[in-house]
Formats: C-alpha cells, sequence, structure tokens
C-alpha cells in the first residue's frame, strides 16, 4: 500500500478555521479559557488555532501553553532507547480555568490519559476538553473522545496517520501509510 492522501493543505485550512469557531461558539471571548498543546506533534495544532483566533477573530489575550507527556505515559518505560523530554511552557495556573487540550491524531488514548495527569501539577480546572485534528475512531484502547475533532478517519491497526505542518515540512499535509513505512515524522 502507498501513502493516501487524507487532507490538502486547503483542507486543512477549512477544518482549523471550523474548529476556531466551534471553540468561539463554547468559549466566547476566552477569559477563562486557556489551549494546551501537546509536545511535540499538538503543538503546531495549537499555535495554528491560537493564531487564527486572534487574527481572524481579534480573540484578545488568549493564554497557550505547551505539555511533555513523555514520563507520564504507561508506557515510557518499555522503551529501549532512552527519552528524551521536550520543553514544557505552561506560565499560568490553570486553577478554575476551562481547558482544551490539543493534539494532532488521536489514536489510542494514552497520550491523553498522560495529559490530564501531567495537568494536575498546573492546578484544577473546571473544565477539561479535547481538540484533536484526526480521530481514529476504532484504535481506541482508552475510553476517551473529543469534544472537537477535524475528521474521523476509519484507519485499520496497521495504517499510520502521517501530518505534516509547514513550520516542520514543506507543506501541510495529512496521509495514511502502512505502520512499517519509513517517514521523516
Amino acid at each position: 500500500m502507498s501513502r493516501k492522501t487524507l487532507l490538502t493543505s486547503k483542507e486543512i485550512e477549512i477544518i482549523l478555521h471550523r474548529l476556531a469557531c466551534q471553540l468561539i461558539e463554547n468559549h466566547g471571548d476566552f477569559s477563562n479559557t486557556v489551549l494546551i498543546g501537546l509536545q511535540p506533534k499538538g503543538i503546531y495544532l495549537a499555535e495554528r488555532i491560537h493564531q487564527i483566533l486572534t487574527n481572524n477573530y481579534n480573540i484578545k489575550d488568549l493564554k497557550v501553553g505547551i505539555l511533555d507527556i513523555t514520563f507520564y505515559r504507561d508506557d515510557f518505560r518499555r522503551k529501549n532507547a532512552p527519552l528524551e523530554a521536550t520543553p514544557t511552557k505552561i506560565d499560568f495556573l490553570i486553577e478554575n480555568k476551562k481547558v482544551v487540550i490539543i493534539d494532532d491524531v488521536l489514536y489510542s488514548g494514552r497520550s491523553v490519559r498522560a495529559a490530564l495527569t501531567a495537568l494536575q501539577a498546573y492546578g484544577r480546572p473546571t473544565l477539561i476538553e479535547l481538540l484533536v485534528l484526526i480521530d481514529r475512531r476504532f484504535s481506541r484502547h482508552l475510553p476517551i473522545q473529543p469534544n472537537y475533532r477535524g475528521r474521523q478517519v476509519d484507519a485499520i491497526n496497521d495504517e499510520k496517520v502521517v501530518v505534516h505542518w509547514k513550520e516542520k515540512h514543506e507543506k501541510d499535509e495529512i496521509y495514511i501509510v502502512p505502520k512499517q513505512a519509513k517517514t521523516d515524522y
């Protein structure tokens, strides 16, 4: 099986604007809401949503953080290679705030579970929601569902969803490849 394109750059842009509008419907001016992008891949999505909300919809003082979940994962001790943590940058409290966790692909749900545990160090929010660009709905290991989803995908377990962002790659693109395929992800 070769690479199959799921979303083009234009389709991703349309979806990002739809997700931003859905957030506005539920969070208004974001005075009591913060966005948290999961390292390493959710930070691009969080930054794009932040840009759209501030530049296109004039949302002011929107707080965005970056959360590393490396050592909160339930499988981190199963890796043979040494793990390298990425930076966490949350320079605000989430106590009594609405938190929107942002990640690119929801697969097993384990990353989101790890994020929920990691967030406890920053306070107790009143509400936590999940925004994902791609929801692989038949791959869940945990009972976790997104509040906001860009696209639902029925990829089988021996397929991998790859998300390329223009900030890291040459262009925005999402595609499916066989799990064993080499990617520059």
